[in-house]
């Protein structure tokens, strides 16, 4: 199995970027952990992160026939971006929708998500290990 995992904007600021929210560990931290978390699962694992939407939208759609998943943390976008939504329905993958908090808890304009209607599961919260565990329901329910 084979398994994109696309990070959005200011993910890069892992560690720096209000770490009382998002902890202190930095995004190299977080690539590591993906790449370690994927072997274990014994699955194939490229990444990916932009501040650009449309960057993201591009990714997605280059997925198609390359990937059979797809773990996304859209960040910012997750509110806002009707383009990514779009694009994760065309090319028909399973996406996991990753947050490293739990934006049920934040800010009310945080609680809505546009790209969980083309996901297949959401997790909030759980921080680093949300990604572990999404990459973990692909395989174990998407592998072909």
């Amino acid at each position: 199995m084979k398994i994109l995992v696309i990070n959005g904007p200011n993910i890069n600021l892992l560690g720096l970027r209000e770490p009382e929210i998002y902890g202190r560990q930095s995004y190299d931290d977080l690539v590591n952990f993906i790449r370690e978390s994927a072997k274990k699962a014994g699955v194939e694992v490229e990444l990916f992160q932009s501040n650009s939407e449309g960057a993201i939208v591009d990714i997605i759609q280059y997925a198609r026939g390359r990937f059979d998943g797809i773990v996304i943390n859209p960040a910012a976008y997750t509110h806002t971006s009707i383009a990514i939504l779009d694009a994760l329905k065309a090319v028909a993958l399973p996406a996991v929708e990753v947050h490293l908090s739990d934006p049920s808890a934040r800010e009310e304009y945080r609680h809505v998500s546009y790209v969980r209607e083309a996901c297949v599961k959401t997790i909030a919260g759980k921080g680093f290990d949300g990604y572990k565990e999404a990459i973990e329901y692909l395989k174990n329910n998407f592998s072909v």
